[in-house]
This record gives C-alpha cells, structure tokens and sequence, in this order.
C-alpha cells in the first residue's frame, strides 16, 4: 500500500472541515485507492503542526506559534497540497505564495481559495503543466455543483457555445427572500447574515465579485481560455429596488445573479449581472442557497445542474473529491510506468 502524504494550508473553517473528511475517509482510500492517506502537516496564518507518520484528528486543536508558509510545507515533505486559505483576487495572496511553491516542485495541489487562481490563473496553469503537477479546483469553482467536471468529462469533446451560473448562494437567497417573503433588500440581508450564510461584509457576494471570480476559473480551467477581471463586465444586487421586483411579480419572471459567457468566432465575452427567467425556465426554480450551471454545447444541446450543499463540509467534500482523482491519476501513472495496461 503507497503512502501519501497531504498538507493543508489556510486552517480556518474549511481547513479544518477538510481535514476532518479526510481523517474520516481514510479507511475508504485504503480500499478503493490502495493508498494510506497521511495528514503530515497544516498550518494558518500564523501557527501551524507538522508530523511525518501523520496528525490525528484530536491533535488538531493546538497549533504551535511560526509554523508555516510555503517553506513550512515545503518540509513537510507532502505529496499533495491543499490550499483553503483566505481568497483575495486583487492580489492573489495569501495563497499564491503557496501555490507557486507546491507546483513548482511538481507537487500535486487542490485549490480551495478562489482568489490566486484569479489573479494568476494562466500562469498557475502553465506551471502545473511544465511541472507536471496536477492542478485541481472544484472547491473554489462552485464547490458542490459541478461546473468544470462537466466540462471535462461529461461534454468532452463538444464546443461550449454559452455558460449561465448562478454561482452564489448568498445572492441567490437574498433575491428569492426579495421576491417570496416581500422583503427588502438590507432586512433580507441582516436575515442571512444572522443565519450565518452572509459575510459580515458582503460586497463580494451583493456587488457580484464572487460570481465573477467562479466564472473566470470555470472559463480558464475548464475551457483554457486567459480571462481577467478587466474581461467582464461587473453588476451586483445591490441595485435591485422594490420597483424593480414588484415589476418582476407582475411579469411572473424571477431574478437571479448570473455569470454568463458566451463563445462566438474564436472570440469569449463574460458578464456578470441580473437577469429575469419566466417560470418554464429550470433556473427561475433554483430557490435559496441553491446554485446551478447551463452549459450549451455544439453537439450535445443544454445540459442543466442544479446543487446545494452544507457548508463547510460541501466544499470540503468538492476538494476531496479532486483528491480521488489525482488518487486514480496518480494510480494509472504507476501502472502505464511499470509496463501495466493502460
């Protein structure tokens, strides 16, 4: 049985809900991957534990002071790394650090964080590929709902021809709470925020940042294209006014923030912005935390998804998942190198 070694960096809410999965799911990776699973390291910002033979789950909660950042995990001699620290697109940090180091050396990563991928997507990409290191990031591209497995497995093959999403789940229930429980804009925000589901500052979510950064990395990752913020065209919710949705009731159509790409003649246009669907539309039933993706292709027509999850164990299990596949990858490498079928 092959040991592999996993470290985690950013070891807030997500981290921690990732390293408990993975602790959790070990003996599953035993039976259908042949591998022993091993969490040799984890840090924050600011304190972070280490061992080789691997960390225990009741080991978790006392991290010592100055261990961590890239040269930390570095040490500790991980096969695979995954990133789940805090995302700011505007400057890539503090993950980029991270992530240039883990695929420079060849060493296979999962991207939770949103925010270095969007920053520096292309570049990333092109150094997981002269490395040869595996590059995944289900976590950070819409996490439970699939967006860019779609794209690489099930319509492989076939042209993307549009992309709608509704990526955000906090826009998505502040806009169905507006429209069902009459309710304005800031009360059903205070609502969501005292749930737990909205960011004490929201901007990212209301202004439309989150919805854009999944659309980049869907755009770049799944269809290889070299998009930026500079690319889209940026709307939020925050404009949306009791005028606009009692004309919307009126109507019969329901309001959903949504990332839209579009392909035509070699060129990719993107945008992020409201847009009203009637009721035979799958998307005007998407309600709440609920998201959703429509991909149209060439060849196979509309294909729809539609997920939801409890966070944070949702995106941990997004990240988790790309683990099995860099499992099953890994596992086709060793036996096409040992003379085994492929």
């Amino acid at each position: 049985m092959k040991i592999v070694r996993v470290a985690i960096a950013g070891f807030g809410g997500v981290g921690r809900a990732t390293a408990t999965l993975l602790l959790n799911r070990r003996p599953r990776y035993r039976q259908v991957h042949d591998a022993d699973i091993r969490l040799v390291a984890v840090c924050g910002s600011r304190a972070g534990l280490a061992d080789p033979d691997g960390l225990e789950a009741g080991r978790l909660e006392a991290l010592e002071p100055g261990l961590t950042g890239p040269a930390f995990i570095e040490a500790s001699g991980a096969d695979i790394l995954i990133e789940a620290g805090p995302s700011d697109f505007r400057t890539g940090g503090p993950g980029l650090a991270y992530l240039r180091s883990a695929l420079s050396a060849g060493r296979d990563t999962i991207v939770i964080s949103k925010g270095a991928l969007v920053h520096s997507g292309p570049d990333l990409r092109d150094l997981a590929r002269s490395s040869g290191a595996m590059l995944k990031l289900s976590g950070a591209a819409a996490a439970a709902l699939p967006t860019i497995d779609l794209l690489e497995h099930s319509l492989r093959g076939c042209e993307v021809l549009e992309i709608e999403g509704i990526l955000n789940a906090t826009t998505n229930y502040l806009l169905d709470a507006m429209m069902n429980q009459n309710l304005g804009f800031d009360e059903a925000l205070a609502r969501a925020q005292a749930g737990g589901f909205a960011e004490a500052d929201p901007r990212n979510d209301t202004e439309g940042w989150d919805t854009a950064s999944k659309l980049i990395l869907i755009a770049n990752f799944g269809l290889d294209a070299d998009l930026t913020m500079d690319d889209l065209v940026v709307e939020g919710i925050q404009s949306v006014t009791e005028q606009c949705i009692a004309a919307w009731r009126k109507q019969r159509l329901v309001p959903k923030l949504v990332g839209s790409l579009v392909r035509t003649d070699g060129a990719t246009r993107a945008a992020v912005g409201v847009r009203t669907y009637p009721m035979t539309d799958p998307f005007a039933h998407v309600s709440g935390k609920n998201k959703a993706i429509r991909i149209t292709t060439d060849a196979m027509g509309e294909t729809i998804a539609i997920g939801s999850g409890t966070e944070p164990l949702a995106t941990a299990a997004a990240a988790l998942k790309d683990l099995e596949h860099i499992l099953t990858a890994r596992a086709a490498r060793a036996g096409h190198g040992s003379g085994g079928e492929a």
